[in-house]
């Protein structure tokens, strides 16, 4: 299960298209706070979030689920590129950082090489 976190329902829809193409299962949530209070979590192979969104951010996301212990490849998508942002959710861990528009291409790859490294993992 491939859990995708945007505001902007368009993205969202357009993501989630992508990624059952590609053979995923995939569910969207329109927040962080949507996500938590889901029973998704456990499930999740990958997590594929926008940066920015109203209440919890990706970053503060990716915080919490590590204080929770769970150890779940994230991969941040943004309209507003910040580089301090992105060397903080890299550093703490997360696959790729892609500003939008993105091609599909660099989101498969990156999404290839987290399910990879969760495989090895567990």
């Amino acid at each position: 299960m491939i859990s995708i976190i945007d505001d902007d329902p368009a993205v969202r829809e357009a993501t989630q298209r992508l990624i059952r193409s590609l053979g995923y299962a995939a569910q969207a949530f329109s927040s962080a706070e949507e996500y938590l209070e889901s029973d998704r979590i456990r499930d999740s192979a990958c997590v594929i979030t926008d940066l920015h969104m109203p209440g919890m951010s990706g970053a503060e996301l990716q915080d919490r689920l590590i204080a929770e212990g769970h150890q779940i490849p994230m991969i941040f998508v943004t309209a507003y590129f910040e580089e301090r942002a992105r060397a903080r959710v890299m550093d703490a861990g997360a696959f790729g950082f892609f500003c939008k528009p993105f091609t599909d291409e660099s989101l498969i790859a990156c999404l290839d090489k987290a399910l990879g490294a969760r495989s090895t993992r567990q």
